[in-house]
This record gives structure tokens, sequence and C-alpha cells, in this order.
């Protein structure tokens, strides 16, 4: 695909287009290829909203409406507005004004074909703001969540198994998760939320709370003898979440529509709004804190001394409306809302430059786009870590469990296959033979979710019957 047929590294440009999605099935990453075809699917609902605008700019560009009503819920201060414009601006008014056959009817035109072609600019840019906004913010929550890794692999030493002996008993007060989390202030309602939402600041995600959810999750839809990697599947879960973030409902785009409509001077919408995503994820970062705290109260409640690992139960009831999943609808917003407070200020500056009307007040434009940056980072590196962990204390498991154990099934039952084969190949070629039959078992599988469990599968492979060359028959039954 190199141009030339030269030496080097291929470009960008010189990169085929089908490399990234190749690349994904290659390493069976299947949620984020299904996350490229979402942002596939979102770049195409932009080139439709723009051929839209295109084909429609002319017939709603005749539509005429009186004067009096155009001077009215104007984004910018009519006196601001008319200093502020630019000489190719008014040379650009001057001739749509001479081909417009609204002011010929001293009317004006309900939207020109100059303004089409600017909201079509920002549609765009909205688009590629949610979508890098998206990305940034999955990449940075990932990784913080490195760090996982060392305590998942700590869960394989003998320290670890030595310090959560089966049978040892404790108060559950005095485990390093019930000192954590409860205490004479938790008890009480007003206190606890207040202590979860200034432990979201410092410290979210400890090493104890990872490794007792950890032994919960595994406890209540696993058996005991699975061996799962829980950093591994809150990665997968979370690359599922993705291609649901990175996508941008017909909802949204109404929102976008609203947003612009209530864009009248004075009313400084846009500020208040830019407070709306800050607000939005410290609530989640305190509720998914909270339900931390709730877990390790009901242990207590339940049992004043452990055996062994303090034991949590995971319970949709621990969220709001009973469902873990509409935290991410919130989080969906909350990033969409800030993508567009950072888009508007892009837009604004690329096609009416830095001194246009929109920044009349500096202090404001500053506020906003410091509130932006400060929801980018509390949603990657508090917010998004705390909702991979947490959200898993649901009732049921996520997709990306079964689809883990079933892959290892599979893979442990082929090299069955293949070794059983090589025997059977050996014994061919030794010089005695001997009748033997075949029978391939599939590694068990046990996944237990409230009502139901995944059993063991196995199929036996068809009987072959070997007989002594010399009798110059085989029979295959």
């Amino acid at each position: 695909m190199a141009g030339g047929g030269g030496g080097g590294s291929p470009t960008l440009l010189n990169t085929p287009t089908w490399a990234l999605a190749s690349c994904l099935k290659k390493h069976r990453k299947t949620a984020l290829f299904e996350a490229v075809e979402k942002l596939k699917s979102v770049l195409m609902q932009l080139g439709f909203l723009s051929l839209l605008l295109a084909v429609i700019q002319r017939p709603i560009s005749k539509i005429c409406i009186p004067n009096r009503i155009t001077n009215s819920m104007l984004p910018c201060n009519r006196v601001l507005l008319d200093s502020t414009k630019t000489i190719k601006e008014r040379e650009l008014a001057s001739v749509q004004n001479s081909q417009d056959h609204c002011a010929s009817r001293g009317m004006t035109s309900f939207m020109s074909q100059i303004g089409i072609n600017q909201l079509n600019n920002f549609i765009f840019v909205l688009a590629v703001m949610q979508i890098v906004y998206s990305v940034v913010t999955m990449a940075l929550g990932r990784a913080k969540m490195k760090r996982w890794k060392r305590w998942e692999d700590e869960t394989k030493t003998i320290e670890y198994m030595a310090a959560n002996d089966p049978n040892r008993f404790r108060f559950t007060r005095e485990t390093t998760f019930g000192r954590r989390h409860i205490n004479k202030f938790t008890n009480m309602i007003p206190q606890l939320w207040i202590k979860c939402f200034l432990r979201q600041f410092f410290h979210s995600v400890a090493k104890t709370d990872y490794l007792t959810l950890r032994h919960g999750f595994i406890t209540a839809h696993l058996s005991s003898t699975n061996v799962l990697n829980f950093q591994k599947y809150i990665e997968r879960s979370l690359e599922d979440d993705f291609k649901v973030v990175v996508g941008i409902s017909p909802f949204m785009w109404l929102i976008v529509v609203i947003f612009l409509l209530v864009d009248v001077h004075g009313w400084n919408i846009y500020l208040w709004v830019s407070f709306l995503p800050l607000i939005t994820v410290l609530v989640i970062g305190t509720k998914l804190e909270t339900i931390v705290a709730q877990m390790a109260l009901q242990l207590e409640n339940q049992e004043s001394v452990v055996i062994g690992s303090p034991l949590v139960q995971p319970n949709d009831s621990l969220f709001w409306f009973n469902q873990p999943q509409f935290v991410l609808t919130l989080l969906h917003y909350t990033l969409f809302i800030n993508a567009f407070e950072l888009a508007f200020f892009v837009w604004v500056t690329w096609q009416f430059g830095i001194s246009s009307c929109y920044h009349e007040h500096v202090e404001i434009i500053v506020v906003r786009v410091v509130l932006a940056l400060m929801v980018q980072v509390l949603c990657s590196y508090i917010t998004l870590p705390l909702y991979a962990l947490v959200t898993q204390m649901g009732s049921h498991f996520k997709s990306a469990l079964l689809e883990e154990h079933i892959t290892q099934a599979i893979k442990h039952w082929h090299t069955e296959v293949k070794r059983k084969k090589k025997n059977k190949l050996q014994e061919l070629e030794s010089p005695h033979y001997s009748v033997a039959t075949t029978k391939i078992t599939s590694p068990e599988i046990k996944l237990s979710d409230s009502t139901h469990e995944i059993q063991e599968i196995s199929e036996e492979s068809p009987k072959v019957n070997i007989v002594h060359p010399n009798e110059s028959q085989i029979g295959v039954d």
C-alpha cells in the first residue's frame, strides 16, 4: 500500500483503513472492534447531517420572517455584534442581501446560507470533540488502572493466601476493609455521604477495596475452582462500555438544538451548563464510594466475625433504580455535555475569532474552560476507575466473563485434541498396536448467576478400532 516501493516505515497516509480493524480482530478485541464500528456510524451520521443541510440550505434561506422577530433572542448584543463584524463579514452580508429575495420584501431570512454553513461546521467540531474526549477519558482511566495488575498478581502469592486463610477468625471491624469503612460516623447517612464525598479525592480505590470486591465477585458468580484474572475482566468490561460512550444518540442531538435555542445574550446559559458535568461527576463518585461503604456496613450487620477474607454481597439494590448501567448512562451524557462545552469554545474561536461577541466576558470563558478541564481530570482519574470496579457489584455478571471462560475452555479443548491426536499417530508408528478408544472431554465450566449454572460440556469423539497391519483392515465405527 505504500507508494514508490521504497524503504522506510509507511506513514499514516499510506496505512490502509482496514489495518486497525484487522489488528483488533487478530488480538480478539471484539469490544474495541465494535467501538470502531460505532465510530464509523457516528461519522456516517455526521456525513448525513452535512448532506441534509447542503440540500435544504436554499429552501431554508428562502423562508422569510419579520425583522422584529430577528432582533429578539440574539446570542450577542446587537450593538456589540455590529461593531465586531469584520470587513469580510460586512461584504458577505451585503452580497447576500443583494441576492436575498427576503430583503426585497422588507423581511429577513430565517437562516442564511452562511449561517447554515457555520452550523454545519459546528456539527463537525462537536462530533470530533465527542470522539476525542471519550477516547482520551478512557485511555487515561485505563492508564491509572494499570496498577491494579500488581494487586491481581499478589493474589497468587503465598503471603496473600496465608493472610486470607479460610481457617482464620477475625472481627469484621479489625479487618483492613472494616477499618477503612466502619466507624462511629458511618452509621449516620449525612456523615457517610460527606466522608465518601471527600474520600473520592484522596485514594479513591484502595488495595483492600479491590481485593475484597474481587473476592465477593468470584464467590457470587464463580465456583471455587475457577481462577479469574479480575483486572483483565474489568478491562474487557470497560471495552464493552466504551462502545456505548463514543456514540451520539438522537436525544443528544436534541439537547444540542435546545442549547443553541436558549443561547440568548444576558442569560449566560453556557456558564450554568458548564457546572452540570462537574456536579454530576462529583455525585457519581460519591455514590460509588457510598456503595462500597454500605457493603462494609452490611457485612458487619450480618456477622461480627469473619472467617478468612471479608465476603461482601453484590446486589443491584445498592445502585440507583436497581440499575448499575444507569451510572454508565449518566457518565455518557456528562461526557457529551462537557464535549459540547469544549466544542462550542473551539468552534466560536475558529469561526468568529477570539475577539468576537461570544467572548465578550473573558472571565466567563476562562471559568468554562477550567471547569471542562477539571471534569476531564476527575472523570478520568477518579470516577472512571471507581465505576469500572464498583459496577461489578451488581447481581449479574457481564458478558465479558462468559466470553473469557468459553475462550479458555475452547483453547484447552483444542490443546487436548492435538495432544491425543499426536499420541495416536505415535501409536500408529510403533511396531505394536493396541485397540484404543479416544474420549475427548472439554474442561469444566461453572458459572453461577443466582438461579442458573453452565454445566460441564463433554463430547465423545468417534471410536477408532485399529487392527494389526497383517490383516490389512481398519475398522471405523
